[in-house]
């Protein structure tokens, strides 16, 4: 198989993953409205809650996204120093959401800073965006695909604190944001909180956290600890889902930090909606793949098991680098 043929197999691939990301919920998110679901006793809520797994319903049946806005797509690469394709992945993975684009179809959502024009694919200066882990000694690529949307993840907040400010400022930070930014990003919301050395590694941690399995839980036992302390505070704050009241308010709340200079410490939040699209997919040097979000994903250019014993750096709680 030549190389131009491997690459137009990565598209492939990838492409009907960016499409079915957009109409299947990755399989944690939908377990964990189910159990909000079960939880609630506010008849509205039940109401809304009813209508959202209609609209997952309708969403199958009829072949079309979750959710009108489709995001802007960003992608996690962890990808090993000896993974063959190294050199081609952001050009496939470019390629693969122009026609994810077209085939399933997702909105055109990329407009051009100051020129104001929508580029109509998906695709512009710095679109799709791209953040990269190199891991020496691996063979094989773990991709994580996100459409964040206007609403909930794109509007983050990220600060600087200054000494002295603690711990406590920065529980203070986010559930002072969820009051107004909460409410806007069609809750229940899954919560990502980044700590680290300025705003810019704060803002980056905190998508990172949205990376992290819900449910699972940060290796330190005191960032374990804020973690529970935020969900139980935003929960409290009663905006429920789609800001209409109800006893919770979030699917959880993951933390991810990395290590800071002493005179400050960087926080930032931001948020996925209820329609949490994000997926993980896993490439060996030879092409099979794993899909760890989503049961039930195929397609037509590779088999499901990679074969690949890494672990991923998201999946791992508490993991933010490797």
């Amino acid at each position: 198989m030549t190389v131009s043929s491997d690459v137009r197999r990565i598209t492939d691939t990838m492409a009907a993953f960016i499409g079915h990301g957009a109409k299947n919920l990755p399989d944690d998110v939908l377990k964990a409205l189910e159990t909000l679901r079960s939880k609630e006793d506010d008849p509205l809520a039940l109401e809304i809650y009813d209508l959202m797994f209609r609209n997952l319903k309708l969403a199958r049946e009829l072949d079309r996204p979750t959710c009108q806005d489709t995001g802007f797509l960003q992608f996690w690469i962890r990808c090993g120093s000896g993974f063959p394709f190294i050199a081609d992945l952001e050009e496939a993975l470019t390629q693969a959401v122009i026609e994810a684009t077209a085939s399933t179809p997702l909105r055109s959502n990329v407009v051009e800073t100051f020129d104001e024009n929508n580029t109509g694919n998906n695709t512009g200066t710095g679109a799709p965006t791209f953040w990269w882990d190199i891991v020496p000694g691996w063979d094989g690529c773990e991709i994580y695909t996100y459409m964040a949307g206007g609403g909930c993840s794109l509007p983050g907040h990220a600060m600087v604190l200054m000494p002295g400010q603690g711990y406590e400022a920065a529980v203070r930070f986010v559930l002072d944001r969820m009051t107004s930014y909460g409410l806007n990003a069609c809750p229940p919301l899954f919560v990502g909180v980044g700590i680290g050395n300025s705003a810019e590694t704060a803002a980056l941690n905190a998508k990172k956290a949205l990376m992290r399995p819900i449910g699972s839980h940060n290796e330190n036992e005191k960032a374990a600890a804020m973690e529970k302390l935020l969900e139980d505070g935003i929960n409290a704050i009663g905006f429920g889902p789609q800001g209409m009241g109800g006893r919770y308010s979030v699917t959880g709340v993951n933390v991810v930090s990395t290590a800071r200079h002493p005179a400050c410490m960087g926080i930032a939040v931001t948020v996925g909606c209820w329609s949490h699209r994000r997926g993980c997919i896993v490439f060996d040097r030879d092409l099979n793949y794993e899909v760890r979000t989503h049961s039930g994903f195929s397609a037509e250019y590779s088999s499901h098991d990679s074969g690949s014993d890494q672990s991923s750096s998201f999946g791992k709680a508490g993991a933010a680098n490797d």
